[in-house]
């Protein structure tokens, strides 16, 4: 589980600015007039404030609506993406210099009115908390603009900006949701999409909220808690599990205790009024004490998601199986290689089943014809991704509810060779219909159409709840009995039982304790 790349977005995009029309006219929110600029055949809107800058006195509160601004305000380019130590091996790089003033958000809608309001759907990155922005070109939403979607994307604080408990925060909120600022970040998102999307064109009776890996398990997060009630429609879930990957769902006491002991090592002893002010002066490089992908698994005084009570109150899968989980359409999937195995022997690949390979041979190398890399990917995938997503899915269709599931496993053609299946975020090109810009001139005919297939797909579900493509297969909700599920390969998209169930099954034994432990 400890696996430093876990939630590694690897996935590195160019997107071009089409030199487009005129100057579009201004846009007026709640706030201010915003100037937006063409993107070819779309409007940009960029670096939006949906929140006053989180710094000073605002570190670790409830986000606060924006200050207003007279006359009109130019959204030609992002806010900064917020504060952390940029992974270096990652393939999505920011696009901007971080900073602790990063609560800004981006629209993308077609240049072409509309009588009617046009879906709208909001992109929340994965980054494994601790890492992420919404300025990585991979994530522009020119494609679902160019589709009739309204797109929006937005930044959320992270590592111990977006995640702290202290006793001093506890009293200071005095009952008031505080501690899992990402996520309330989140939501004042959502909240600021519901007020103004309108005036882009958007229907706010018709919001689509997606993420992938810990946007995903934010997604999640979002659909069980009662403070997001009534501000999106429809979710889809990218790699973002389904049990907690990141370990038990630690408690507010637990919290508190890990916001103590980097309180202590930054020589702050207290939790009165005087403390507090002291941890909030200082040096944002201070807070983030080496934080980052590289360093997450190895840190013992951050605490992401945790049980604060009002934002997350209970784990994932008992969220939903208490009926907390939002009355909407939802797609729950995960890649079909989205585990992570660095290398290593046989023995070292079945190494997170303990000591129930033998079994597990069975499952996952019945032909003795599998190498350890392709072993060691596929269990970590069924551990952290796969069976998790089978899990929840289950869950939300006994609860009545429309769920569709899905597995990508496209490579593209020149890496077809070389890769045992997709990798984790391997499909957001496809999703974002911007793999081109990410495979540049490798990228085939193959890669082009698959790329518009699934982001059909998504755009469809947006539009309708329910997700349809005419150059793929019928998709039908999520039913137990059938395991049917949705694959996305270089065969196109089919419906069809679940090809690795007994894979799954096997995990399902082993993470209940049926299998002999």
């Amino acid at each position: 589980m400890k696996t430093a790349g876990m939630f590694i977005v690897a996935a590195l995009l160019g997107a071009a600015q089409g030199a487009g029309a005129s100057t579009p006219a201004p846009v007026r929110t709640q706030s201010g007039s915003v100037q937006g600029v063409p993107e070819g055949d779309v409007l940009a809107y960029k670096g939006i404030a949906f929140a006053k800058p989180p710094v000073g006195d605002l570190r670790w509160r409830t986000p606060q609506a924006p200050a207003p601004w007279k006359g009109v305000r130019r959204a030609d380019r992002y806010g900064p993406d917020c504060m952390q130590i940029p992974y270096k091996a990652d393939a999505a790089p920011l696009g901007v210099k971080p900073s602790e003033d990063c609560l800004y958000l981006n629209v993308w809608t077609p240049a072409e009115p509309s009588s009617e309001k046009r879906p709208v759907m909001v992109w929340i990155y994965g980054g494994g908390f601790v890492n992420g922005g919404s300025s990585p070109p991979v994530y522009a939403g020119t494609k679902f603009a160019e589709s009739g979607v309204v797109f929006v994307s937005f930044n959320y604080r992270l590592g111990r900006f977006g995640f702290f408990a202290h006793p001093a925060l506890t009293r200071e909120a005095n009952g008031t949701p505080h501690g899992n600022y990402a996520i309330l970040d989140q939501i004042a998102a959502l909240e600021w999409v519901k007020a103004n999307i309108a005036a882009f064109g958007g229907d706010p009776g018709n919001v689509t909220i997606f993420g992938e890996s810990a946007g995903g398990m934010s997604v999640h997060a979002l659909a069980t808690t009662p403070l997001a009630k009534g501000l999106f429609h429809k979710a889809i879930v990218l790699s973002g599990g389904g049990r907690d990957l990141m370990g038990p769902l630690r408690t507010a006491a637990e919290a508190e205790a890990t916001g103590l002991e980097f309180a202590r090592g930054k020589g702050v002893t207290g939790t009165d009024g005087a403390s507090l002010k002291a941890l909030r002066a200082l040096p944002a490089e201070s807070v983030m004490d080496g934080l980052n992908l590289m360093s997450l698994f190895s840190t013992t005084n951050f605490t992401a998601l945790f049980a604060d009570g009002a934002v997350v109150r209970k784990s994932v899968d008992k969220a939903y199986e208490n009926g907390d989980g939002a009355p909407i359409p939802m797609i729950i999937g995960a890649n079909s290689a989205d585990g992570f195995f660095f290398g290593g022997s046989i023995d070292e690949a079945y190494a997170p089943l303990g000591p129930v390979q033998a079994g597990a041979e069975k499952v996952y190398d019945p032909d003795g014809k599998r190498d350890a890399m392709q072993i060691g990917v596929a269990v970590s995938a069924d551990l952290l991704f796969l069976e998790p997503a089978r899990h929840v899915t289950r869950i939300i269709s006994r609860k009545g509810r429309p769920v569709y599931t899905y597995r990508f496993g496209y490579v593209p053609d020149y890496l077809r060779a070389a890769q045992p299946g997709a990798f984790h975020a391997s499909e957001l090109p496809f999703v974002f219909d911007t793999v081109e810009a990410r495979h540049g001139e490798k990228t085939s005919e193959g890669d082009r159409a698959a790329a518009r297939l699934i982001h059909d797909y998504w755009v469809n579900f947006a539009k309708s709840g329910i997700p349809s493509s005419t150059g793929g297969g019928a998709w039908s909700p999520y039913d137990p009995a059938a395991d049917n599920i949705m694959i996305f390969d270089e065969d196109g998209a089919r419906q069809e039982a679940d090809p690795i169930r007994a894979r799954l099954d096997f995990i399902e034994a082993f993470v209940t304790g049926a299998s002999g432990r």
